[in-house]
């Protein structure tokens, strides 16, 4: 690296190897410190060719004050026989003395300056660089596919539009279902009703925190003051807000001064704080079925202004139907998966023809979206939602003793990447929550199930968990040792009894003041006499039973 900029600078290869050996080959600073002393007094033999070494240019890397150079008196034409030799010039300066001549102070390392890309003036014009996905979201309500029943006749959405009466409204659903492309397509088409009431403000809790929401708020208080119209807010991935910050919202949509749209994948109840959700309605995208993601990618290839054509330039491009069926059946409902694969093949057949010859036309075959999508693309969130849904699909079909349906989500969850030990430990759980008693044995499992997950890891334990997962569902089941505990627990919790101390003759006796005490008196040893009648329970518990056992051994509940 060292080496590359002191060559960028100028310096003869040699001469910059010379100065990184004597200055230990770390610092480029240094290093041109030491060409800069061993050239202020040029000597043949300081160049390693015989030949006076020329100082580089180094103001383009250092920004130094630039100086024009004073110019020499000549000497008088009417005296030729005067030789006159002019000064010599002053030695450079020291390179630190140079470097504190900048305002301001520059880093300890040189820095090459770039010049910056002119900026594009039309920021609302589709560019090539724009991928396919963001191309084609829809601009208008009627244009959204796939959330019929969110977007009915009559639905909210409808009614407020008509209305010019936007709510506040939280958009959840999983990803690429069109939270952000609906939460667009709203303003516009309220916008189209005959009056302009609203602008569009899109904000990413992902990058952005409570300063640029302030700011927001405060240009939303003056555009209204000004033109009298109320800004759509709309903030994306707002689950990634902490609670302090979704507060700071609560005023601003009380006051109304401005419309906020939230989207997220992840549930309101749990990550949402309760004042906004009293100041927002919850509306739920549904995933998308394939045949709407089939029609999302058919406009993709018939549209000539924004569609697939545009990615590939002069191309002309045509998809097989294989490779439509399959990313729509293999995308998961995510027609942004879709959509940037459909690109992705489309790219790689236009590659396969630029090496075939003249074509003009890529056609996408079902081999290229295989090979743009690599595998089925599956929603899974091991922190999200969709964790603990498949934890509960599979423990209750194991309690419904479906061995089929337990192994298909125990393979949904281990193909979403969750950890094998996390399904472990629930399988330990359930052997004794849901089979109990009725199969001693299936706790015997569970545990050398998590151990075998422990030692292997994935992927050869996944068989390990599919054995234990099937045994379970097969096995019989009790919940009675489950229940009991929960009597119990009710009991202790709600003092029944008043959580009396133990009876005198259950306590231990190990001294003499003790025994004096009562401790351990009339105590039956039992193996002794194992009919005899004795009371464990403390008196006001006497009669109270918890486990139902053996008379309701083999109930489901």
């Amino acid at each position: 690296m060292e080496m590359e900029q002191l060559l960028s600078m100028g310096f003869p290869s040699e001469l910059a190897a010379q100065a990184l050996a004597a200055t230990g080959g770390k610092s480029t600073v240094k290093a041109t410190e030491w060409i800069l002393s061993q050239t202020s007094h040029p000597h043949p033999n300081n160049s390693p060719n015989g030949s006076s070494f020329q100082q580089p240019k180094l103001d383009r890397f250092f920004h130094f004050p630039s100086s024009k150079p004073k110019q020499e008196p000549s000497s008088p034409s009417n005296s030729p026989t005067q030789i006159t030799t002019a000064p010599p010039p002053p030695p450079p300066l020291p390179h630190h003395q140079l470097l504190s001549t900048q305002t301001p102070p520059p880093s300890k390392r040189p820095k090459v300056f770039a010049p910056s890309p002119p900026s594009n003036p039309h920021n609302h014009t589709i560019s090539n660089d724009e991928p396919l996905s963001e191309r084609m979201r829809p601009r208008t309500i009627d244009d959204v596919i796939g959330q019929d029943l969110l977007l009915s006749q009559n639905s909210l959405l409808r009614s407020a539009m008509r209305c010019n009466r936007i709510p506040s409204i939280i958009l959840w659903g999983p990803p690429g279902t069109g939270k952000t492309s609906i939460a667009r397509a709203i303003v516009t088409s309220a916008n189209s009703q005959g009056s302009s009431s609203y602008r569009f403000v899109s904000l990413s809790a992902v990058t952005c925190g409570v300063k640029d929401v302030r700011d927001a708020f405060e240009d939303a208080r003056k555009f209204k003051l000004k033109n009298t119209k109320r800004t759509v807010l709309f903030l994306d991935e707002v689950h990634r807000f902490n609670k302090s910050q979704q507060d700071s919202f609560l005023p601003v949509i009380e006051d109304g001064t401005i419309v906020f749209i939230g989207a997220t994948t992840e549930n309101p109840s749990f990550h949402l704080v309760t004042p906004l959700l009293s100041r927002c309605r919850v509306l739920t995208l549904s995933p998308l079925k394939p045949h709407h993601v089939q029609t999302i990618l058919m406009r993709a290839v018939n549209d000539p202004d924004k569609g697939l054509s545009k990615s590939l330039g002069s191309l002309g491009v045509d998809v097989s139907e294989d490779a439509v069926e399959f990313l729509s059946t293999n995308c998961d409902g995510d027609a942004r998966v879709a959509l940037n694969a459909l690109e992705i093949s489309a790219a790689t057949a236009a590659a396969r023809v630029g090496s075939e010859g003249d074509l003009r036309l890529a056609s996408v075959a079902l081999d290229d979206a295989k090979e743009a999508l690599q595998s089925k693309h599956l929603a899974y969130d091991r922190a999200g939602e969709e964790h603990y849904n498949l934890i509960s699909a599979l423990h209750k079909s194991m309690r419904g003793s479906d061995a089929d349906a337990s192994i298909y989500w125990l393979v949904r969850m281990l193909e979403g990447g969750e950890q094998p030990l996390y399904i472990a430990r629930r399988l330990v759980r359930f052997a004794s929550e849901d089979v109990g008693l009725a199969d001693p044995l299936a706790l015997n499992q569970a545990v050398a199930c998590y151990q075998a997950c422990h030692f292997l890891g994935m992927p050869e334990c996944n068989v390990i968990l599919a054995q234990c997962v099937a045994y379970l569902a097969l096995a019989p089941k009790s919940i009675s040792v489950y229940r009991a505990m929960g009597a119990a627990q009710k009991v202790v919790r709600e003092s029944v009894g008043q959580n009396e101390g133990v009876p005198l003759h259950l306590r231990n006796a190990p001294t003499k003041l003790m025994k004096e005490l009562g401790y351990g008196k009339d105590y039956i040893y039992t193996p002794d006499n194992p009919t005899a009648n004795q009371s464990f329970l403390p008196p006001s518990l006497q009669g109270y039973k918890f486990l139902d056992w053996p008379a309701n051994n083999t109930g489901n509940g």
